[in-house]
C-alpha cells in the first residue's frame, strides 16, 4: 500500500521478473502472420499465497478479432481474463486449437454467476467446454454481491459450503484457484469476510489508486494482503479523462497539469497504471485492451514503470476529477444516501460506462433492466448533494439523463 513517508513503498516486493513471460514470445494472427516480441520478460508479481507469478498487466476480455489476444501474448502478457457473460470464451478455444502450446504458457481467468456455491461444480465443466481446455487457472464467482444480499455474500465467502466446493474443484484439477470479482457498493464487507474465511485465493475488484487510508475498502485490502489473498484491480476509471476517444485537447491539458507525466513522457492512462502498480498489494491490473494501439501503450507503460510518490498520485487524482469521470471506482453508496434516494446511483453510472466506454452495450442494458424500478428512479434525488458526497465527484445531473436515454 502507499506509505505516508515521502510517498515511498517497500520496493522489495514490488516487482520480479518471472519465468512465465518468455524472452522471445511468438504468436500468429488468423492469417498466419507471425508477431514476435524480443524484449526482456515483463515485470511480474506473486498472486497472494498461491506463489504464482503473474504479469502485472492483464489482458481483459475483448470482442475484437483474436489477433488482439495473440498480439498481447507476443508482447509478453501472460494473464488473460474472460467470463461466460462476455461471450469471449470461444476466442480462446479457437486460439488453443490452433496453437495448443499457448495454453500452458498463460494464466487463464474465467467467471460464472452461481446462485449457490454448489452450482460451481456444474459451471466449471461448462466453462471448460466453452474454453476448449481441461483446466482453468483461476475460476471466479462473477460480480459477487450483485445477485446476493450483502450478508449472504459475506457468509458465502467464509462459509463451509463454498470452502468444500472450492476444495473439490481444486482437488479435481479442473481449476487451480478459486476467487470472486466484485464491484458492489458493499464490497469492503465482502472482501473483509473473504480474508477472514481464509480459503479464497484471489479477488478482482473495482479500485482506484487514490483510495483514502481510513476507508473500509482500504482496510479490507490490508486484511487480504496479510491473509495472502491475491488482488487484481479492474474498472479503474472511465469518462472523458481516460475514455477511448477523448475529445478536444483534454489529454494534452492533463499532461500540462501534471509535471511528472510530462517529464516521464506518459499519457494520463499510463500514469494511472503506474499509480495502481505503485500499490504493492495489487498483483495485476485487468485492462480490456481492444486494439494494438492500446496494447502498445500499456505494455510501454509497464516496461517503463517506476513507483509514483503520493504527491504525484494526488496530482493525477485531481486531474481525473477535473475532467468528468463517469465511473466512481470507490463507490460505497454514500452518494445515494446524501441524495436522499433509493436509486442505485453508482450502479446506474457504472452501467452507462459499460455502454459508452467499454463497448458492452447489450450487457449494460441487461443489467439496467434487471434493477428494481426503485433502484432506477432517481427523480426527486438531491443530485448536488449526491455529487458532493461521491468520492470521485460524479456529475449525476449530467450523467443520469444519459442513463435513462441510452439504457431504457
Amino acid at each position: 500500500m502507499l506509505s505516508d513517508q515521502n510517498g515511498g513503498i517497500d520496493r522489495r516486493t514490488v516487482l520480479k521478473s518471472g519465468l512465465a513471460a518468455a524472452a522471445v514470445a511468438v504468436g500468429s494472427t488468423a492469417s498466419g502472420q507471425q508477431v514476435v516480441a524480443r524484449d526482456k520478460p515483463l515485470p511480474t508479481r506473486k498472486l497472494g499465497k498461491t506463489g504464482v507469478e503473474l504479469t502485472i498487466l492483464e489482458q481483459g476480455a475483448v470482442k475484437s478479432p483474436d489477433r488482439v489476444l495473440r498480439t498481447a501474448y507476443a508482447s509478453g502478457i501472460r494473464v488473460f481474463d474472460t467470463a461466460k457473460v462476455y461471450g469471449t470464451e470461444p476466442n480462446f478455444k479457437k486460439w488453443f486449437e490452433q496453437d495448443p502450446a499457448v495454453r500452458k504458457e498463460i494464466f487463464l481467468v474465467t467467471k460464472d454467476m452461481p446462485r449457490a456455491p454448489k452450482d460451481l461444480l456444474k459451471m466449471v465443466d461448462q466453462r471448460l467446454a466453452a474454453l476448449g481446455t481441461d483446466y482453468i487457472d483461476l475460476f471466479m464467482i462473477h460480480g459477487l454481491g450483485d445477485d446476493h444480499p450483502t450478508d449472504v455474500a459475506c457468509d458465502m465467502v467464509k462459509g463451509q459450503e463454498l470452502k468444500e466446493t472450492a476444495d473439490a474443484i481444486r482437488k479435481s484439477g479442473k481449476a487451480k484457484f478459486i476467487g470472486f470479482s466484485t464491484h458492489h457498493k458493499n464490497r469492503a464487507q465482502i472482501i473483509e469476510a473473504a480474508a477472514q474465511g481464509g480459503f479464497i485465493d484471489a479477488i478482482m475488484l473495482q479500485f482506484t489508486p487514490w483510495l483514502a487510508k481510513d476507508e473500509p475498502l482500504n482496510r479490507a485490502l490490508d486484511s487480504c494482503w496479510k491473509a495472502g489473498v491475491g488482488l487484481i484491480s479492474m474498472k479503474h476509471i472511465a469518462g472523458q479523462f481516460f475514455g477511448d476517444k477523448p475529445k478536444g485537447d483534454i489529454l494534452k491539458q492533463v499532461v500540462e497539469r501534471i509535471p511528472s507525466l510530462k517529464e516521464k513522457k506518459l499519457t494520463p492512462f499510463q500514469g494511472l497504471l503506474h499509480a495502481i502498480w505503485t500499490d504493492e498489494r495489487i498483483t495485476a491490473s485487468c485492462v480490456s485492451m481492444k486494439n494494438t494501439d492500446q496494447l502498445r501503450d500499456n505494455v510501454d507503460a509497464l516496461k517503463r514503470f517506476t513507483p509514483l510518490t503520493t504527491a504525484q498520485i494526488h496530482e493525477l487524482r485531481d486531474a481525473a476529477l477535473a475532467h468528468g469521470p463517469t465511473l466512481c471506482a470507490d463507490c460505497d453508496g454514500r452518494c445515494a444516501t446524501a441524495g436522499g434516494t433509493q436509486a442505485a446511483l453508482g450502479d446506474l453510472t457504472r452501467f452507462l460506462t459499460y455502454h459508452d466506454h467499454h463497448g458492452h452495450k447489450g450487457d449494460a442494458r441487461r443489467k439496467y433492466a434487471a434493477l428494481p424500478k426503485a433502484d432506477r428512479d432517481w427523480s426527486g434525488a438531491d443530485l448536488v448533494a449526491a455529487q458532493a458526497a461521491c468520492p470521485n465527484r460524479l456529475d449525476f445531473a449530467r450523467l443520469l439523463p444519459m442513463v435513462d436515454e441510452r439504457l431504457s
